[in-house]
Protein backbone atom coordinates (compact mmCIF):
# COMPACT_ATOMS: atom_id res chain seq x y z
CA UNK A 1 0.00 0.00 0.00
CA UNK A 2 1.73 3.36 -0.81
CA UNK A 3 2.24 5.48 2.11
CA UNK A 4 1.05 8.57 0.91
CA UNK A 5 -1.36 10.32 3.41
CA UNK A 6 -5.11 10.57 2.38
CA UNK A 7 -6.05 14.31 1.19
CA UNK A 8 -7.88 15.16 4.41
CA UNK A 9 -5.80 13.73 6.82
CA UNK A 10 -3.74 16.75 7.95
CA UNK A 11 -6.20 18.88 8.49
CA UNK A 12 -9.83 19.16 8.39
CA UNK A 13 -10.55 21.92 5.70
CA UNK A 14 -13.55 24.54 5.36
CA UNK A 15 -14.54 22.60 2.33
CA UNK A 16 -14.57 19.56 4.46
CA UNK A 17 -16.30 20.70 7.69
CA UNK A 18 -19.65 22.15 5.17
CA UNK A 19 -19.53 18.42 3.07
CA UNK A 20 -19.91 16.57 6.93
CA UNK A 21 -22.51 19.13 7.32
CA UNK A 22 -24.25 18.06 4.53
CA UNK A 23 -24.50 15.15 5.32
CA UNK A 24 -25.82 15.42 9.00
CA UNK A 25 -28.16 17.11 7.76
CA UNK A 26 -29.57 14.92 4.99
CA UNK A 27 -29.20 12.12 7.86
CA UNK A 28 -31.19 13.89 9.86
CA UNK A 29 -33.79 14.24 7.46
CA UNK A 30 -34.01 10.44 6.84
CA UNK A 31 -34.24 9.51 10.25
CA UNK A 32 -37.11 11.77 10.54
CA UNK A 33 -38.94 9.78 7.94
CA UNK A 34 -38.39 6.57 9.93
CA UNK A 35 -39.60 7.64 12.98
CA UNK A 36 -42.66 9.33 11.89
CA UNK A 37 -43.94 5.89 12.29
CA UNK A 38 -42.01 5.03 15.94
CA UNK A 39 -44.02 8.74 16.93
CA UNK A 40 -47.65 7.72 15.66
CA UNK A 41 -47.82 4.11 16.82
CA UNK A 42 -50.71 4.69 18.94
CA UNK A 43 -52.76 6.05 16.09
CA UNK A 44 -51.47 3.97 13.03
CA UNK A 45 -53.15 0.79 15.30
CA UNK A 46 -55.97 2.25 15.05
CA UNK A 47 -55.76 3.27 11.07
CA UNK A 48 -54.44 0.11 9.87
CA UNK A 49 -55.22 -2.87 12.46
CA UNK A 50 -58.24 -2.43 13.77
CA UNK A 51 -59.91 -5.66 12.61
CA UNK A 52 -58.12 -7.44 16.00
CA UNK A 53 -58.59 -6.68 19.49
CA UNK A 54 -56.62 -3.66 20.73
CA UNK A 55 -54.04 -5.43 23.05
CA UNK A 56 -52.56 -7.17 19.83
CA UNK A 57 -53.78 -4.25 17.63
CA UNK A 58 -50.34 -2.04 19.55
CA UNK A 59 -48.43 -5.29 19.06
CA UNK A 60 -49.10 -5.54 15.80
CA UNK A 61 -48.63 -1.90 14.75
CA UNK A 62 -45.33 -2.38 16.98
CA UNK A 63 -44.58 -5.28 15.05
CA UNK A 64 -44.77 -3.33 11.53
CA UNK A 65 -42.91 -0.69 13.00
CA UNK A 66 -39.71 -3.50 13.95
CA UNK A 67 -40.80 -4.85 10.30
CA UNK A 68 -38.69 -1.74 8.97
CA UNK A 69 -35.66 -2.82 11.38
CA UNK A 70 -36.12 -6.37 10.71
CA UNK A 71 -34.97 -5.81 7.30
CA UNK A 72 -32.22 -3.15 7.83
CA UNK A 73 -29.59 -6.00 8.07
CA UNK A 74 -30.11 -6.95 4.15
CA UNK A 75 -30.38 -2.93 3.95
CA UNK A 76 -26.87 -2.75 4.98
CA UNK A 77 -25.62 -6.01 3.29
CA UNK A 78 -26.53 -4.68 -0.52
CA UNK A 79 -26.26 -0.98 -0.06
CA UNK A 80 -23.07 -1.78 2.23
CA UNK A 81 -21.51 -4.07 -0.94
CA UNK A 82 -22.65 -1.41 -3.02
CA UNK A 83 -20.95 1.54 -1.28
CA UNK A 84 -17.58 -0.25 -0.73
CA UNK A 85 -18.02 -1.32 -4.96
CA UNK A 86 -18.87 2.28 -6.72
CA UNK A 87 -18.80 4.55 -3.69
CA UNK A 88 -20.30 6.10 -0.44
CA UNK A 89 -22.10 9.23 -2.49
CA UNK A 90 -24.35 7.24 -5.02
CA UNK A 91 -25.19 5.27 -2.28
CA UNK A 92 -26.83 8.46 -0.25
CA UNK A 93 -28.57 9.46 -3.46
CA UNK A 94 -29.99 6.13 -3.54
CA UNK A 95 -30.84 5.35 0.13
CA UNK A 96 -32.34 8.82 0.55
CA UNK A 97 -35.29 8.40 -2.32
CA UNK A 98 -36.21 4.80 -1.43
CA UNK A 99 -36.73 6.47 2.70
CA UNK A 100 -38.32 9.61 1.27
CA UNK A 101 -41.03 8.00 -1.29
CA UNK A 102 -41.97 5.53 0.82
CA UNK A 103 -42.32 7.86 3.78
CA UNK A 104 -44.43 9.85 1.73
CA UNK A 105 -47.02 7.22 0.33
CA UNK A 106 -47.80 5.87 3.80
CA UNK A 107 -49.62 9.85 4.10
CA UNK A 108 -51.69 9.03 1.50
CA UNK A 109 -52.22 4.82 2.03
CA UNK A 110 -56.07 4.57 2.74
CA UNK A 111 -56.78 2.74 5.96
CA UNK A 112 -58.48 -0.79 7.00
CA UNK A 113 -61.68 0.99 7.28
CA UNK A 114 -61.51 1.95 3.34
CA UNK A 115 -59.02 -1.25 1.76
CA UNK A 116 -59.86 -4.14 4.77
CA UNK A 117 -56.87 -6.12 5.09
CA UNK A 118 -54.73 -4.38 1.98
CA UNK A 119 -54.16 -1.87 4.33
CA UNK A 120 -52.01 -3.14 6.81
CA UNK A 121 -50.40 -5.40 3.97
CA UNK A 122 -49.10 -2.53 1.87
CA UNK A 123 -47.93 -0.63 5.44
CA UNK A 124 -45.59 -3.28 6.00
CA UNK A 125 -44.24 -3.38 2.46
CA UNK A 126 -43.41 0.31 2.92
CA UNK A 127 -41.75 0.20 6.08
CA UNK A 128 -39.45 -2.80 4.68
CA UNK A 129 -38.73 -0.15 2.07
CA UNK A 130 -37.39 2.19 4.47
CA UNK A 131 -35.98 -0.70 6.55
CA UNK A 132 -33.86 -1.35 3.55
CA UNK A 133 -33.19 2.03 2.53
CA UNK A 134 -32.25 2.93 6.19
CA UNK A 135 -29.90 -0.11 6.42
CA UNK A 136 -27.45 1.53 3.70
CA UNK A 137 -27.70 5.05 5.28
CA UNK A 138 -26.04 4.76 8.72
CA UNK A 139 -22.85 3.00 7.59
CA UNK A 140 -22.56 5.06 4.89
CA UNK A 141 -23.00 8.54 6.80
CA UNK A 142 -20.38 7.19 9.38
CA UNK A 143 -17.99 5.81 7.07
CA UNK A 144 -17.96 8.97 4.88
CA UNK A 145 -17.31 11.37 7.68
CA UNK A 146 -15.04 9.56 9.19
CA UNK A 147 -12.86 9.39 6.52
CA UNK A 148 -12.91 13.02 5.76
CA UNK A 149 -12.20 13.57 9.84
CA UNK A 150 -8.34 13.91 11.20
CA UNK A 151 -7.18 10.88 13.04
CA UNK A 152 -7.23 13.05 16.75
CA UNK A 153 -11.27 14.22 16.10
CA UNK A 154 -12.54 10.73 14.60
CA UNK A 155 -14.44 10.57 17.67
CA UNK A 156 -15.70 14.37 17.92
CA UNK A 157 -16.73 14.70 14.38
CA UNK A 158 -18.37 11.53 13.51
CA UNK A 159 -20.49 12.20 16.50
CA UNK A 160 -22.28 15.11 14.68
CA UNK A 161 -23.83 12.26 12.43
CA UNK A 162 -24.74 10.36 15.96
CA UNK A 163 -26.77 13.06 16.67
CA UNK A 164 -28.23 13.07 13.81
CA UNK A 165 -31.13 10.11 14.86
CA UNK A 166 -31.74 12.13 17.93
CA UNK A 167 -32.80 15.31 15.70
CA UNK A 168 -34.75 13.30 13.50
CA UNK A 169 -37.09 12.23 16.20
CA UNK A 170 -36.89 15.34 17.67
CA UNK A 171 -37.91 17.15 14.75
CA UNK A 172 -40.71 14.58 13.46
CA UNK A 173 -42.05 15.22 17.47
CA UNK A 174 -42.32 18.87 16.70
CA UNK A 175 -44.15 18.20 13.85
CA UNK A 176 -46.28 16.01 15.26
CA UNK A 177 -47.13 18.51 18.10
CA UNK A 178 -47.63 21.89 15.68
CA UNK A 179 -50.22 18.94 13.46
CA UNK A 180 -52.00 18.52 17.19
CA UNK A 181 -52.14 21.97 18.51
CA UNK A 182 -53.10 23.50 15.29
CA UNK A 183 -55.73 21.02 14.26
CA UNK A 184 -57.10 19.50 17.69
CA UNK A 185 -56.89 16.04 18.39
CA UNK A 186 -59.78 14.75 16.69
CA UNK A 187 -58.67 15.93 13.35
CA UNK A 188 -55.33 14.86 13.80
CA UNK A 189 -56.19 11.31 14.88
CA UNK A 190 -59.02 11.53 12.08
CA UNK A 191 -56.65 12.49 9.44
CA UNK A 192 -54.03 14.86 10.29
CA UNK A 193 -51.51 12.15 11.26
CA UNK A 194 -50.57 12.38 7.25
CA UNK A 195 -49.57 15.28 7.24
CA UNK A 196 -46.01 14.52 8.65
CA UNK A 197 -45.56 11.88 6.02
CA UNK A 198 -46.84 14.33 3.53
CA UNK A 199 -44.30 16.78 4.44
CA UNK A 200 -41.66 14.35 3.93
CA UNK A 201 -41.67 15.14 0.42
CA UNK A 202 -40.70 18.57 0.75
CA UNK A 203 -37.43 17.45 2.59
CA UNK A 204 -36.92 14.51 0.10
CA UNK A 205 -36.14 17.36 -2.37
CA UNK A 206 -34.13 19.52 0.64
CA UNK A 207 -32.12 16.15 0.71
CA UNK A 208 -31.41 15.08 -2.39
CA UNK A 209 -30.07 18.34 -3.19
CA UNK A 210 -27.79 18.33 -0.67
CA UNK A 211 -26.66 14.68 -1.21
CA UNK A 212 -26.04 15.99 -4.79
CA UNK A 213 -23.59 18.70 -3.02
CA UNK A 214 -21.22 16.17 -1.90
CA UNK A 215 -17.97 14.47 -3.00
CA UNK A 216 -16.33 11.44 -2.88
CA UNK A 217 -14.72 10.49 0.34
CA UNK A 218 -11.01 10.59 -0.52
CA UNK A 219 -9.82 7.43 1.37
CA UNK A 220 -12.33 5.83 -1.12
CA UNK A 221 -11.04 7.84 -4.26
CA UNK A 222 -7.57 6.69 -3.04
CA UNK A 223 -7.87 2.65 -2.84
CA UNK A 224 -9.77 3.20 -5.79
CA UNK A 225 -7.03 4.57 -7.93
CA UNK A 226 -4.56 1.81 -6.18
CA UNK A 227 -6.73 -0.61 -7.58
CA UNK A 228 -7.51 -2.17 -4.23
CA UNK A 229 -10.89 -2.06 -3.66
CA UNK A 230 -12.90 -5.57 -2.71
CA UNK A 231 -14.96 -6.81 -6.09
CA UNK A 232 -16.86 -9.22 -3.69
CA UNK A 233 -17.03 -6.63 -0.43
CA UNK A 234 -20.08 -9.10 1.07
CA UNK A 235 -18.34 -12.02 0.22
CA UNK A 236 -15.07 -10.52 1.60
CA UNK A 237 -16.79 -9.49 5.25
CA UNK A 238 -17.41 -13.33 5.69
CA UNK A 239 -14.20 -14.90 5.61
CA UNK A 240 -12.18 -15.68 8.80
CA UNK A 241 -11.38 -13.13 11.38
CA UNK A 242 -13.56 -10.87 9.78
CA UNK A 243 -16.57 -12.80 10.54
CA UNK A 244 -15.49 -13.38 13.79
CA UNK A 245 -14.85 -9.70 14.37
CA UNK A 246 -18.26 -8.56 13.14
CA UNK A 247 -20.10 -11.36 15.66
CA UNK A 248 -17.96 -10.02 18.12
CA UNK A 249 -19.04 -6.06 17.47
CA UNK A 250 -22.48 -7.57 17.14
CA UNK A 251 -22.78 -9.00 20.91
CA UNK A 252 -19.80 -6.59 22.54
CA UNK A 253 -21.26 -3.42 21.37
CA UNK A 254 -24.21 -2.83 18.76
CA UNK A 255 -26.51 -4.91 20.81
CA UNK A 256 -26.24 -3.29 24.03
CA UNK A 257 -25.87 -0.02 22.14
CA UNK A 258 -29.48 -1.16 20.69
CA UNK A 259 -31.66 -2.01 23.65
CA UNK A 260 -30.11 1.25 25.39
CA UNK A 261 -31.15 3.62 22.77
CA UNK A 262 -34.39 2.19 21.75
CA UNK A 263 -35.29 1.97 25.39
CA UNK A 264 -34.08 5.43 26.52
CA UNK A 265 -35.96 7.06 23.37
CA UNK A 266 -38.84 4.84 22.18
CA UNK A 267 -39.35 2.62 24.73
CA UNK A 268 -39.96 5.42 27.18
CA UNK A 269 -41.93 7.68 25.45
CA UNK A 270 -44.36 4.37 24.90
CA UNK A 271 -44.34 3.80 28.60
CA UNK A 272 -45.30 7.14 29.31
CA UNK A 273 -47.78 7.36 26.69
CA UNK A 274 -49.76 4.13 27.31
CA UNK A 275 -48.72 2.71 30.55
CA UNK A 276 -49.18 5.66 32.65
CA UNK A 277 -51.35 7.79 30.27
CA UNK A 278 -49.98 10.77 30.12
CA UNK A 279 -51.59 12.63 27.14
CA UNK A 280 -49.70 12.43 23.96
CA UNK A 281 -49.30 15.92 23.75
CA UNK A 282 -47.41 15.96 27.13
CA UNK A 283 -45.53 13.06 26.51
CA UNK A 284 -44.19 14.19 23.15
CA UNK A 285 -43.22 17.37 25.25
CA UNK A 286 -41.71 16.03 27.52
CA UNK A 287 -39.27 13.36 25.61
CA UNK A 288 -38.88 16.14 23.36
CA UNK A 289 -37.35 18.63 26.43
CA UNK A 290 -35.02 15.99 27.28
CA UNK A 291 -33.91 15.06 23.71
CA UNK A 292 -32.95 18.44 23.51
CA UNK A 293 -31.18 18.65 26.79
CA UNK A 294 -29.23 15.64 26.04
CA UNK A 295 -28.43 16.19 22.39
CA UNK A 296 -25.17 17.84 23.42
CA UNK A 297 -23.80 14.68 25.52
CA UNK A 298 -23.36 12.85 21.96
CA UNK A 299 -20.63 15.71 20.85
CA UNK A 300 -19.13 16.00 24.83
CA UNK A 301 -18.22 11.65 24.72
CA UNK A 302 -17.88 11.90 21.13
CA UNK A 303 -14.86 14.07 21.92
CA UNK A 304 -13.99 12.58 24.93
CA UNK A 305 -13.68 9.32 23.29
CA UNK A 306 -11.07 11.07 21.58
CA UNK A 307 -9.12 11.40 24.32
CA UNK A 308 -10.06 8.28 26.83
CA UNK A 309 -10.91 5.63 24.32
CA UNK A 310 -14.65 4.46 22.43
CA UNK A 311 -14.79 1.11 24.12
CA UNK A 312 -14.95 1.98 27.84
CA UNK A 313 -17.15 5.26 27.65
CA UNK A 314 -20.09 2.27 25.27
CA UNK A 315 -19.63 -0.05 27.75
CA UNK A 316 -20.38 2.12 30.81
CA UNK A 317 -23.30 3.40 29.24
CA UNK A 318 -24.25 -0.02 28.59
CA UNK A 319 -23.61 -0.90 32.66
CA UNK A 320 -25.73 2.43 34.11
CA UNK A 321 -28.54 1.37 31.70
CA UNK A 322 -28.75 -2.19 33.51
CA UNK A 323 -28.08 -0.97 36.82
CA UNK A 324 -30.46 1.57 36.96
CA UNK A 325 -33.17 1.18 34.62
CA UNK A 326 -36.01 -0.30 36.90
CA UNK A 327 -35.10 2.43 39.28
CA UNK A 328 -35.59 5.46 36.87
CA UNK A 329 -38.86 4.05 35.06
CA UNK A 330 -39.96 4.10 38.86
CA UNK A 331 -39.35 7.38 39.06
CA UNK A 332 -41.02 8.52 35.67
CA UNK A 333 -44.27 6.77 37.27
CA UNK A 334 -43.58 7.96 40.45
CA UNK A 335 -43.02 11.72 39.18
CA UNK A 336 -45.72 11.87 36.00
CA UNK A 337 -48.47 9.85 37.21
CA UNK A 338 -48.09 9.01 41.45
CA UNK A 339 -52.13 8.12 41.10
CA UNK A 340 -50.96 4.75 39.74
CA UNK A 341 -48.11 3.93 42.61
CA UNK A 342 -50.66 5.31 45.29
CA UNK A 343 -53.49 2.84 44.05
CA UNK A 344 -51.01 0.31 43.79
CA UNK A 345 -50.03 0.25 47.21
CA UNK A 346 -53.46 1.10 48.89
CA UNK A 347 -55.93 -1.16 46.49
CA UNK A 348 -53.44 -3.87 44.26
CA UNK A 349 -55.46 -5.26 41.18
CA UNK A 350 -55.57 -8.93 41.60
CA UNK A 351 -57.02 -11.39 39.25
CA UNK A 352 -58.21 -15.32 40.70
CA UNK A 353 -58.39 -17.00 37.76
CA UNK A 354 -57.14 -20.87 36.61
CA UNK A 355 -53.86 -20.26 35.27
CA UNK A 356 -54.50 -23.22 32.63
CA UNK A 357 -56.55 -20.42 30.85
CA UNK A 358 -54.42 -17.30 31.40
CA UNK A 359 -52.38 -16.74 28.05
CA UNK A 360 -49.21 -15.16 26.66
CA UNK A 361 -50.57 -12.42 24.71
CA UNK A 362 -48.53 -12.33 22.08
CA UNK A 363 -49.99 -12.41 18.77
CA UNK A 364 -47.50 -10.97 16.12
CA UNK A 365 -49.80 -12.09 12.61
CA UNK A 366 -53.02 -10.60 15.02
CA UNK A 367 -54.51 -14.17 14.05
CA UNK A 368 -54.91 -15.68 18.18
CA UNK A 369 -58.23 -14.72 20.04
CA UNK A 370 -57.94 -14.39 23.77
CA UNK A 371 -61.34 -15.22 24.75
CA UNK A 372 -61.26 -16.51 28.33
CA UNK A 373 -62.38 -15.16 31.19
CA UNK A 374 -58.47 -14.81 32.55
CA UNK A 375 -57.31 -13.17 29.33
CA UNK A 376 -60.08 -11.05 28.99
CA UNK A 377 -59.69 -9.44 32.65
CA UNK A 378 -55.67 -9.34 31.74
CA UNK A 379 -56.20 -7.25 28.88
CA UNK A 380 -58.41 -4.76 30.17
CA UNK A 381 -56.34 -4.28 32.97
CA UNK A 382 -52.88 -3.78 30.35
CA UNK A 383 -55.51 -0.82 28.35
CA UNK A 384 -56.42 0.39 31.63
CA UNK A 385 -52.47 0.68 32.48
CA UNK A 386 -53.40 -1.02 35.74
CA UNK A 387 -50.68 -3.03 37.20
CA UNK A 388 -52.29 -6.45 38.57
CA UNK A 389 -50.93 -9.86 39.92
CA UNK A 390 -52.51 -13.22 39.48
CA UNK A 391 -53.78 -15.46 41.59
CA UNK A 392 -54.51 -19.08 41.50
CA UNK A 393 -58.35 -20.11 41.32
CA UNK A 394 -59.59 -23.75 40.76
CA UNK A 395 -60.00 -25.08 37.75
CA UNK A 396 -62.80 -24.23 35.08
CA UNK A 397 -63.96 -21.24 37.56
CA UNK A 398 -64.33 -17.98 36.02
CA UNK A 399 -61.59 -15.34 36.45
CA UNK A 400 -62.39 -12.21 38.65
CA UNK A 401 -60.88 -9.30 39.42
CA UNK A 402 -60.18 -7.85 43.20
CA UNK A 403 -59.59 -4.07 43.50
CA UNK A 404 -60.23 -2.69 46.66
CA UNK A 405 -63.25 -3.52 48.47
CA UNK A 406 -65.10 -4.50 45.06
CA UNK A 407 -64.37 -8.10 42.94
CA UNK A 408 -65.53 -8.00 39.27
CA UNK A 409 -66.23 -11.70 37.69
CA UNK A 410 -64.71 -11.35 34.28
CA UNK A 411 -66.60 -13.57 31.45
CA UNK A 412 -65.74 -16.41 28.27
CA UNK A 413 -65.90 -14.65 25.25
CA UNK A 414 -65.54 -17.40 23.10
CA UNK A 415 -68.91 -18.62 21.61
CA UNK A 416 -70.63 -15.10 21.71
CA UNK A 417 -72.21 -14.14 19.26
CA UNK A 418 -70.79 -10.28 17.46
CA UNK A 419 -74.15 -8.34 19.69
CA UNK A 420 -73.63 -10.59 22.81
CA UNK A 421 -70.06 -10.11 22.63
CA UNK A 422 -70.07 -6.09 22.53
CA UNK A 423 -73.03 -5.90 25.29
CA UNK A 424 -70.92 -8.15 27.64
CA UNK A 425 -67.61 -6.77 27.56
CA UNK A 426 -69.87 -2.94 27.49
CA UNK A 427 -70.94 -4.33 31.22
CA UNK A 428 -67.48 -5.97 32.36
CA UNK A 429 -65.76 -2.67 31.04
CA UNK A 430 -68.46 -0.39 32.72
CA UNK A 431 -68.00 -2.27 36.19
CA UNK A 432 -64.87 -2.56 36.06
CA UNK A 433 -64.19 1.16 35.62
CA UNK A 434 -66.24 2.07 38.36
CA UNK A 435 -64.19 -0.40 40.58
CA UNK A 436 -61.13 1.02 39.41
CA UNK A 437 -61.96 4.55 39.88
CA UNK A 438 -63.02 4.27 43.14
CA UNK A 439 -59.97 1.77 44.19
CA UNK A 440 -57.99 5.24 43.16
CA UNK A 441 -56.34 4.15 39.72
CA UNK A 442 -56.69 7.38 37.20
CA UNK A 443 -58.44 6.85 33.46
CA UNK A 444 -55.34 9.13 32.23
CA UNK A 445 -52.29 11.06 34.29
CA UNK A 446 -53.90 14.33 36.06
CA UNK A 447 -51.66 16.98 34.39
CA UNK A 448 -51.55 18.85 37.65
CA UNK A 449 -49.98 16.23 39.56
CA UNK A 450 -46.98 15.85 37.44
CA UNK A 451 -44.13 16.57 38.53
CA UNK A 452 -42.54 17.75 35.32
CA UNK A 453 -39.27 18.61 36.59
CA UNK A 454 -38.69 15.04 37.89
CA UNK A 455 -40.18 13.44 34.97
CA UNK A 456 -37.96 15.77 32.65
CA UNK A 457 -35.11 14.06 34.87
CA UNK A 458 -35.97 10.76 34.62
CA UNK A 459 -36.14 10.62 30.91
CA UNK A 460 -33.11 13.03 30.32
CA UNK A 461 -30.66 10.08 32.70
CA UNK A 462 -31.90 7.74 29.96
CA UNK A 463 -31.07 9.53 27.42
CA UNK A 464 -27.42 10.47 29.31
CA UNK A 465 -27.19 6.74 28.71
CA UNK A 466 -28.21 7.09 24.89
CA UNK A 467 -25.41 9.98 24.00
CA UNK A 468 -22.95 7.49 26.16
CA UNK A 469 -23.31 4.38 23.78
CA UNK A 470 -24.60 6.14 20.78
CA UNK A 471 -21.59 8.90 20.88
CA UNK A 472 -18.65 7.20 19.99
CA UNK A 473 -19.95 3.91 18.21
CA UNK A 474 -19.47 5.49 14.82
CA UNK A 475 -16.14 6.02 15.31
CA UNK A 476 -15.46 2.50 17.13
CA UNK A 477 -17.32 0.65 13.99
CA UNK A 478 -15.26 2.49 11.49
CA UNK A 479 -11.98 1.55 13.14
CA UNK A 480 -12.53 -1.47 13.36
CA UNK A 481 -12.73 -2.71 9.93
CA UNK A 482 -10.61 -2.06 6.74
CA UNK A 483 -11.39 0.45 4.02
CA UNK A 484 -11.98 -2.04 1.47
CA UNK A 485 -14.92 -3.48 3.04
CA UNK A 486 -15.43 -0.62 6.00
CA UNK A 487 -19.23 -0.01 4.58
CA UNK A 488 -20.42 -3.17 4.74
CA UNK A 489 -18.50 -4.83 7.70
CA UNK A 490 -19.36 -2.20 9.98
CA UNK A 491 -22.82 -1.82 8.22
CA UNK A 492 -24.04 -5.41 9.31
CA UNK A 493 -23.51 -6.01 12.85
CA UNK A 494 -24.82 -2.34 12.97
CA UNK A 495 -28.12 -3.04 11.67
CA UNK A 496 -28.35 -6.40 13.15
CA UNK A 497 -27.91 -4.93 16.58
CA UNK A 498 -30.64 -1.80 16.03
CA UNK A 499 -32.83 -3.97 13.71
CA UNK A 500 -33.14 -7.02 15.68
CA UNK A 501 -32.03 -6.13 19.33
CA UNK A 502 -33.12 -2.84 19.51
CA UNK A 503 -36.20 -2.43 17.10
CA UNK A 504 -38.01 -5.39 18.56
CA UNK A 505 -37.65 -3.96 22.03
CA UNK A 506 -41.19 -2.26 22.02
CA UNK A 507 -42.86 -5.27 21.14
CA UNK A 508 -41.16 -7.73 23.35
CA UNK A 509 -41.38 -5.25 26.13
CA UNK A 510 -45.30 -4.37 25.93
CA UNK A 511 -45.70 -8.45 25.84
CA UNK A 512 -43.90 -9.10 28.65
CA UNK A 513 -46.03 -6.61 30.45
CA UNK A 514 -49.01 -7.56 29.24
CA UNK A 515 -48.41 -11.54 30.31
CA UNK A 516 -47.54 -10.51 33.82
CA UNK A 517 -49.06 -7.55 34.76
CA UNK A 518 -45.86 -5.78 36.21
CA UNK A 519 -45.34 -2.75 34.24
CA UNK A 520 -41.41 -2.92 34.86
CA UNK A 521 -41.28 -6.41 33.78
CA UNK A 522 -40.29 -5.63 29.94
CA UNK A 523 -37.27 -3.28 31.24
CA UNK A 524 -35.81 -6.91 31.78
CA UNK A 525 -34.91 -7.72 27.89
CA UNK A 526 -32.92 -4.65 27.36
CA UNK A 527 -31.23 -4.97 30.99
CA UNK A 528 -30.20 -8.23 30.02
CA UNK A 529 -29.05 -7.15 26.31
CA UNK A 530 -26.98 -4.66 27.61
CA UNK A 531 -25.22 -6.82 30.43
CA UNK A 532 -24.29 -9.40 27.69
CA UNK A 533 -22.33 -6.90 25.73
CA UNK A 534 -20.71 -5.56 28.73
CA UNK A 535 -19.24 -9.24 29.38
CA UNK A 536 -18.22 -9.55 25.99
CA UNK A 537 -17.42 -6.22 24.67
CA UNK A 538 -15.19 -6.26 27.57
CA UNK A 539 -13.56 -9.53 27.47
CA UNK A 540 -13.16 -9.75 23.50
CA UNK A 541 -13.06 -6.17 22.01
CA UNK A 542 -9.81 -3.92 21.79
CA UNK A 543 -9.58 -0.02 21.89
CA UNK A 544 -9.29 1.45 18.44
CA UNK A 545 -8.51 5.50 19.32
CA UNK A 546 -5.65 6.59 17.24
CA UNK A 547 -5.59 3.81 14.88
CA UNK A 548 -4.62 4.37 11.20
CA UNK A 549 -7.98 3.71 8.66
CA UNK A 550 -6.40 4.36 5.94
CA UNK A 551 -5.27 0.41 5.81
Amino acid sequence: MSTTPAPAKAQLTQGHKKVIFASSLGTVFEWYDFFLYGSLAAIIAKQFFSGVNETTGMIFALLAFAAGFFVRPFGAAFFGSLGDRIGRKYTFLVTILIMGISTFLVGVLPNYASIGFAAPVILIILRLAQGLAMGGEYGGAATYVAEHAPDDKRGLYTSFIQCTATLGLFMSLLIILACRYFLGNEAFEAWGWRIPFLVSIVLLGVSVWIRLQLSESPLFQQMKSEGKGSKTPFRDSLKGGNLKLMLLVLLGAAAGQAVVWYGGQFYALFFLSSMLKVDATTSYLLIAAALALGVPFFIFFGWLSDRIGRKKIILAGCLLAAVTYIPIFKGLTHFANPAIEEARSSSPALVVADPNTCSFQFDPVGLRKFTSSCDVATAALTKAGVPYDVQPAAAGSLAMVNVGSASVISYEAAGLTKEEGKAKADAFGAELKTALSTAGYPAKADGARINYAGTILMLWLLVLYVTMVYGPIAAYLVELFPTRIRYTSMSLPYHIGNGWFGGFLPAISFALVAGTGNLYYGLWYPIIIALMSVVIGGLFLRETKNVDITK
